[in-house]
């Protein structure tokens, strides 16, 4: 029988896919030279406790970096990838867990533990202390962020000409942040977002009696922005007197609205805050935020925390105990 013309496959087609390995970077051994070695899909697996100077520049389609059990610290002792962050990460569907970034320096200023340019990245159980910048994504217009169960603090107390954002997210498509924690900011925000969508449900921003950080969640282009189910509170040395900032900045995305929905919102200082400030002249027409159904805490800024008929609660400071309890977790919204 003749062979019809056309239907040969190419010959990857035909071969069976090849396996996943999983390489372990022991303490002491190089995790750049891992990831070097690494193909499509491997996992990377990092004994759990301390692991210095390490850095990682990650353009694989498909890799997972983990810690192979409990948690992994890596300390930047002055190491870094492209003069950016402990690890770079440009690649596609790329995913971190159990791993600890702390001390990231450059000459810059603005040293992240991750440095996140494009692809998908997913973070579960990860910890970014004492960076310039906890975490620092670009602005590429189809790049996605997922942080699951992490936590951010320690900002460093001094001023480089940057500000020390726990969390800052780029013009990205999309950034979903759950069930985290940040505290200890100093002048910089706890969590800033440019993201065209950004989802921040059932976590806890609470930057503590030491805390210097300016907005506790700041989303200076707008966006489609879900602020849900989180404990939200302001201490009493605060850089900037107010929690929620929508539309701080120009250039906001054509599709914009804030829903500030079923949260607790604390003001730990002596002084009115804005609980929600926003900017309805740099913002597309109908962008107001829908606020119903949060406790707020505290001394607040005239028109700042929504209206009761909408189901929120204004209570003295007294009751400030109530404000950090945490309320139900929420689902993500509707527009998701």
């Amino acid at each position: 029988m003749k062979r019809r013309a056309g239907l040969a496959l190419p010959l990857a087609l035909l071969l069976p896919p090849a396996r996943a390995r999983s390489l372990r970077v022991r303490r002491g051994q190089s995790l750049a030279d891992a990831v070097a070695q690494a193909a499509d899909g491997d996992v990377i697996e990092l004994d759990p406790g301390d692991h210095h100077a390490q850095t990682a520049v990650i353009t694989q389609r498909r890799l997972v970096v983990r810690a192979a059990k409990g948690r992994a610290v890596l300390h930047a002792d002055g190491a870094h990838a492209e003069g950016k962050a402990m690890f770079v990460v440009r690649g596609g569907q790329v995913t971190i867990e159990g791993l600890e970034f702390r001390g990231s320096r450059v000459p810059a200023g603005n040293g992240a533990g991750i440095r996140f340019e494009r692809g998908a990245l997913t973070l579960r159980r990860c910890g970014f202390f004492d960076n310039e910048m906890g975490l620092l994504s670009s602005g590429d217009a189809g790049s996605t962020l997922a942080i699951e169960d992490c936590a951010f603090g320690a900002a460093p107390p001094w001023y480089t000409g940057q500000l020390h954002h726990l969390l800052y997210v780029g013009r990205i498509a999309r950034l979903r942040v759950a069930h985290s924690r940040f505290s200890g900011g100093w002048r910089g925000h706890l969590l800033k977002s440019r993201a065209a969508l950004s989802h921040i449900v059932c976590n806890r921003l609470v930057d503590g009696d030491d805390g210097e950080a300016s907005y506790q969640i700041d989303l200076p282009n707008g966006g489609l922005a879900c602020v849900q189910g989180n404990v939200i509170a302001q201490g009493a040395r605060a850089q900037n007197l107010a929690l929620v900032a929508y539309g701080a900045e120009a250039e906001p995305h054509p599709q914009s609205r804030l829903l500030l929905r079923g949260n607790h919102l604390l003001n730990d200082a002596e002084q009115p805050a804005s609980f929600v400030r926003w900017w309805p002249e740099r913002l597309p027409e109908n962008s107001e935020p829908v606020i119903e159904d949060n406790l707020f805490v505290g001394e607040a800024a005239a028109g700042s925390w929504g209206r009761p008929e909408d189901g929120n609660r204004l209570l003295p400071a007294s009751e400030r105990e109530q404000a950090l309890a945490p309320p139900p977790c929420l689902p993500d919204c509707r527009w998701a």
